[in-house]
């Protein structure tokens, strides 16, 4: 997969995925299905997608194309040659998550190219840092370079905040999370609260009829009288996926100016909620040099 994605403009998103496999021969049948597959595994539905041109498509969305493209043939190795650098930081977080995601079901091999030590250390389980000429100037997991800078040039690449970016290594999943109270709309408010009462919460997280987190709702909000009703539901926490690297999770709940955020599974029902606190708990028995770290940011 090739910077600036590189897709052909006079051809469908479905021919440009189909691009290798026709090279190759398949049978065309086979090419629409396995292009289908393909742009499905990304997000984009075929029935939507297929017929359209790049010109018609987001940066973001020609990005997956690109990766539904590299995929086409099921190569053994796949080469990602700065795959993201073309689009802007929040569609990039976005894709390298959801690249993250699909790396879970392809169980591939992947050489990834980049400039950014952040992208490195959160895509990469093993980390090759070159030097000017091509020199390799260190080789191994990003817990190791950036514990142990091999030479001063890498540990001027990697930063003087190295700890903070050692947050990339760790994981939403690594974390216990903490127990929150529920409730789904349509609860009689007197139980809820009788329940809050019983636990100390002030606190309850809504949830709708499939145990989707809504909001957030004061108990003074709560009146007993009256079923609990979604429109009163502050979603004010950010929402976390599983993958979601611990400094971004920490980066999240400082810019929303909250304490906790709700952490759901790829079918959006709750899990959890994970805290600031929680999180300097945690890395802190794991590594204290990421801890004291983590609680001065």
């Amino acid at each position: 997969m090739i910077q600036q994605v590189g897709l052909f403009p006079h051809q469908t998103i479905e021919a440009n995925v189909s691009t290798v496999p026709r090279l190759l021969g398949w049978p065309e049948s086979q090419q629409r299905a396995r292009a289908a597959e393909l742009l499905e595994l990304t997000g984009l539905d075929p029935r939507k997608y297929a017929d359209r041109y790049p010109a018609q498509l987001s940066g973001g969305e020609r990005q997956r194309v690109g990766v539904a493209r590299a995929l086409a043939a099921d190569p053994p190795i796949m080469l990602m040659d700065e795959p993201f650098a073309a689009v802007d930081p929040i569609v990039r977080e976005r894709l390298q998550n959801e690249f993250l995601r699909l790396q879970d079901d392809l169980a591939k091999t992947i050489l990834f190219v980049t400039h950014d030590i952040d992208e490195a250390i959160k895509m990469g389980d093993l980390v090759a840092v070159l030097q000017v000429g091509g020199e390799l100037a260190q080789f191994g997991t990003p817990a190791d370079i950036l514990a142990h800078p091999a030479t001063e040039f890498v540990a001027k690449f990697v930063g003087a905040d190295r700890g903070l970016k050692r947050l990339s290594l760790y994981r939403v999943g690594d974390v216990p999370l903490d127990l929150v109270l529920t409730a789904q709309v349509g609860d009689p408010g007197r139980s809820v609260l009788a329940r809050m009462a019983d636990h100390h919460f002030d606190y309850v997280l809504v949830l709708d009829e499939s145990d989707r987190p809504l909001g957030w709702i004061h108990q003074r909000s709560i009146v007993s009288e009256e079923p609990i009703s979604a429109t009163t539901a502050h979603p004010s926490s950010p929402v976390l996926d599983r993958r979601t690297t611990l400094k971004d999770a920490l980066s999240l709940l400082l810019e929303a100016d909250v304490q906790a955020g709700v952490v759901l599974d790829r079918a959006g029902t709750l899990l959890g909620v994970l805290s600031i606190g929680g999180i300097a708990d945690w890395i802190r028995r794991q590594d204290p040099a990421v801890g004291d770290a983590a609680t001065t940011r």
